[in-house]
């Protein structure tokens, strides 16, 4: 459990903070002023949030150029709730309408009672699903979306390999791989290989025994789980084949700049919040075609322990936060 601050007003909301870099320890749940929309902003009462391994890195220092140079920060950016006030010029929502986003602004802050954020960064809910289920989709599926149709141009019958099918963002981009109508090969653990295969992979590999880099030509290489290299994957990529990789390693921003101009290439996905896409994958959600995967739900004042359970690197799908 984390620090508590010890009493809220009807003008105050809680939310977690950390005022240094460290272990899930250092997390605070604070109160803090009841964010005011500007034009064009809505405010979102949240009633439930998601964690990703972009957190654990912000909180450990690993990216200290993100978020600001000064304490206390804030955690967060996927999100699901209730839209409660609207600022000037917003017309395209009502309170109380549901809806889900990801926050776009490298401070984060969905780890709270209360958010403000633009029109662009969210979308209506779709209604088949809980908040928590909406909650972890977001950064999750734009990053499958953006890395497999923008980064890896998939297109159909490509043969597209995804290294770490049940992860976060591993469990939506088997499904919208498919979408887009990819022939989708996962590699994984043996304990997940029934879950990929559930999800919609054609073929499931254990990461222990298969050799999927050996005598294999992959026109997209999406390599979620991070442990995979462009030189280590080019010699199995399609003549125009594709490396994608989620990971900012300063081999894989050196890979994306060098490989800028001909084929085989790699790319970097930096995933951005666009409300157009989480349209799309509202309506994909809608339809049945593309379903939220919840590895476990944690309350707000657990949100170290929730911490520790993405950093084991071993979730199944989405750690979720329970706000309120």
């Amino acid at each position: 459990m984390i620090q508590r601050s010890v009493r809220y007003g009807p003008h105050r909301v809680r939310r977690v903070e950390y005022d240094r870099f460290g272990d899930p320890s250092v997390l605070v749940l604070r109160d803090a002023p009841l964010p005011t929309p500007k034009a064009l902003e809505v405010r979102v009462r949240v009633r439930a949030a998601a964690l990703n391994p972009k957190d654990v890195l912000l909180r450990k220092g690993r990216m200290r150029w993100l978020g600001g140079a000064r304490f206390p920060r804030t955690m967060g950016y996927d999100f699901a709730g209730e839209v409660d006030a609207l600022g000037d010029g917003v017309d395209a929502l009502a309170v109380g309408d549901r809806v889900f986003g990801m926050l776009g602004r490298h401070a984060g802050g969905a780890l709270a009672e209360s958010l403000v954020c633009s029109l662009g960064e969210l979308a209506v809910m779709p209604d088949r699903l809980s908040f928590e289920e909406a909650a972890g989709v977001p950064l999750a599926a734009l990053t499958a979306v953006q890395g497999l149709r923008d980064s890896g141009r998939v297109k159909p019958d490509d043969a597209v390999l995804i290294n770490g099918g049940s992860g976060g963002v591993g469990v939506y981009a088997i499904q919208i791989a498919r979408v887009l109508g990819a022939r989708v090969t996962t590699l994984s653990s043996e304990a997940n290989l029934a879950l990929c295969a559930r999800l919609g992979a054609h073929e499931t590999l254990d990461y222990r025994v298969a050799t999927p880099f050996a005598q294999r030509r992959w026109d997209c290489v999406f390599d979620v789980f991070g442990n995979r290299s462009f030189g280590e994957v080019r010699p199995s990529l399609a003549p125009l084949g594709t490396y994608v990789t989620t990971v900012p390693a300063a081999r894989n921003v050196i890979d994306h700049v060098r490989t800028a101009v001909g084929f085989p290439r790699a790319r970097l996905v930096v995933v951005e919040s666009r409300g157009s896409d989480l349209e799309h994958i509202a309506d994909w959600l809608d339809a049945g075609i593309v379903k939220p995967v919840i590895d476990s739900v944690f309350d707000l004042s657990e949100v170290a322990e929730a911490q520790r359970r993405v950093e084991s690197r071993r979730a199944r799908g989405k750690v979720v936060i329970r706000v309120g």
